[in-house]
């Protein structure tokens, strides 16, 4: 039998394989996964309830979502985000990550090229993957921040778009208002599309401000907007997202997302539709823990500045730990759990491959676990780094 030599070619995931050496370490705390610490909202299960009580419920709905889900995202959009649907339109998907798999489908042909930046969310390297496309990496700078002249420098005949993430997995990094206008901008003279993940928009620190490109005058006909319940509303089991999308490609995504999905599940966009009429004051009310963990965790890690650099780390719930030592990132991590029962995620998954690298995650422990956690990760580090 034929086995695809395109799929032996994308990596394959790693939150499955850190979670089999969890399971084979009893009471091992991951600081692995990104996910929330807490559920949906009240709203969403009574929503639930306006579901069932329509027959017409259990069956297909429309391609792109259900009109009372549509209303709430445009409102949010043009209240929370800037964006007004002049030339463009919303899809209601099964998770960000959908989104950005039928956007990779809509605007490339195979041997295209999608530019990431590096280090990269490991899911967007492997959809330009199985897609037959080629991932161009532009680092980032030092604090992870874009380098809009080495994006331009980047783009070729083949190039279809330039993806950011902000705030940014795997870095914890919210990039500056003025380099996504460049970049839009870079995006717009070149005509290229400029796909913007913005799943992680309420989680900012210290000052930082989420900036959504879709929303610069002129920006509708070239961007592409990716959103998603999963984190800010603990959404994530429920795969519920949506994109905006040029009028051009409204269409061909939904010829994409009839084939693979036909329409997200109908349950979970009622359960949306609860969510958001909460609003934001819920999802504001349970980030004040988030933030005093991440407080807590770069107030531990400078204990231990001379072993590990830690960036700037204004968003999302991580930080990307530069180790000092030249180690083999899964093998130290692996110890981390073996010796130490903490689990981390090894840097090489985000295309760091260069020197050691490990994403540390803090969104989805209590306090007190999140305690523990960080400070087996603390002493796990001085203990290994110094042999």
């Amino acid at each position: 039998m034929y086995d695809s030599l395109r799929m032996q070619s994308v990596q394959s995931p790693i939150i499955p394989v850190v979670g089999e050496l969890i399971r084979s370490n009893p009471g091992t705390i991951s600081l692995g996964q990104g996910v929330a610490y807490y559920g949906p909202p009240p709203q969403a299960v009574e929503a639930i309830q306006r579901f069932l009580a329509d027959p017409e419920n259990h069956k297909y709905k429309l391609v792109q979502g259900i009109p009372e889900l549509l209303e709430a995202i445009e409102s949010k959009l043009r209240q929370e985000n800037g964006i007004l649907l002049d030339g463009s339109r919303i899809v209601v998907t099964a998770g960000a990550n959908m989104g950005f798999v039928n956007a990779v489908l809509a605007i490339t042909d195979p041997g295209d090229e999608i530019i990431l930046q590096l280090p990269y969310y490991f899911n967007h390297e492997m959809a330009a993957v199985i897609a037959d496309c080629k991932a161009v990496c532009v680092p980032t700078d030092d604090d992870y921040q874009l380098q809009p002249q080495a994006i331009a420098a980047a783009i070729t005949k083949r190039t279809r778009a330039v993806v950011t993430i902000s705030p940014n997995n795997p870095t914890g990094a919210v990039y500056r208002e003025s380099d996504l206008r460049k970049v839009n901008e870079i995006c717009r003279c070149n005509g290229v599309y400029h796909i913007s993940d913005e799943a992680y928009e309420y989680f900012t620190y210290d000052g930082a401000r989420h900036f959504s490109p879709g929303s610069i005058a002129g920006a509708a006909g070239h961007t592409i907007s990716l959103f998603s319940l999963s984190k800010a509303y603990g959404f994530a089991s429920w795969r519920i997202g949506w994109m905006v999308v040029p009028d051009r490609l409204y269409m061909p995504i939904r010829k994409i997302q009839d084939t693979i999905l036909i329409c997200a599940p109908v349950i979970s966009q009622w359960a949306a539709v609860g969510s958001m009429s909460a609003g934001r004051a819920y999802c504001r009310d349970k980030l004040k823990m988030t933030a005093e963990i991440r407080r807590m965790f770069l107030d531990e890690l400078a204990g231990i500045a001379d072993l590990v650099t830690i960036p700037p780390a204004d968003g999302a719930f991580y930080l990307l730990l530069r180790v000092h030592k030249d180690l083999d990132p899964m093998e130290l991590a692996r110890q981390l759990i073996e010796r130490h029962k903490v689990a981390v995620i090894p840097g090489m998954t985000f295309g760091m491959e260069d020197k050691c690298y490990l994403r540390v995650a803090y969104g989805a422990l209590q306090k007190d676990t999140a305690a523990e956690g960080i400070g087996r990760l603390v002493k796990g580090l001085k203990h290994i780094l110094a042999i």
